[in-house]
């Protein structure tokens, strides 16, 4: 992967970006993965500073105000957002970083940042990304329907990405992801599907 590339990894909720780019890292040991900060409740062994930066309204509104985020959308009623300033100093460093967020964000990050690669991660089957939500055992059968009712939305939007993957098993869609950052030396332009 060329060094201080950003790499945006966006999908529906419940696809597996979490698990994909944990995998991801493990082949590219190099990649600085961005905490983003939420406003969401913590849920059950998730560690604040780890797994997200949980705020409340006050201070995410003060990051925002401040310019201290690269992007940031509400989603499902939360708001999540990318610190700024943990992106651009790995960058600086040469580092390459992957940001995992939705599908608003990445929109705010190709227009702040138009050099980024935008990978988005599509399920093999509603049905598939249904039985993901269930086994998560975060959301109730109502909160799960309205995932999937977003999902829709979100699928629509996976035109505006340049690499589509399908995590139909996860060590194939990290392999897909590693394959397309070594061999982009620049960001094409229209969505190119890779198969996992």
């Amino acid at each position: 992967m060329p060094p201080g590339r950003l790499l945006v990894v966006s999908g529906p909720g419940g696809v597996g970006k979490g698990t994909v780019v944990a995998a991801l890292r493990e082949r590219l040991p190099e990649l600085a993965v961005s905490v983003s900060a939420t406003t969401r409740p913590r849920r059950s062994g998730e560690v604040d500073g780890v797994h997200y930066h949980f705020l409340d309204d006050g201070a995410f509104d003060a990051l925002v105000g401040s310019g201290g985020l690269l992007e940031w959308a509400e989603f499902d009623g939360w708001r999540y957002g990318t610190p700024w300033a943990p992106v651009g100093e790995a960058l600086a460093q040469g580092r390459p970083v992957v940001l995992e967020i939705e599908v608003q964000g990445a929109r705010m990050v190709r227009s702040r940042y138009p050099e980024a690669v935008l990978v988005f991660l599509v399920p093999p089957s509603e049905e598939a990304l249904r039985d993901r939500l269930r086994r998560r055992r975060a959301d109730t059968a109502q909160q799960i329907d309205r995932r999937i009712a977003i999902a829709h939305w979100e699928l629509r939007q996976a035109g505006e990405f340049d690499h589509i993957v399908v995590n139909n098993r996860v060590e194939q869609a990290a392999d897909a992801i590693a394959r397309i950052l070594a061999v982009t030396p620049a960001v094409p332009r229209g969505p190119r599907h890779t198969g996992s």
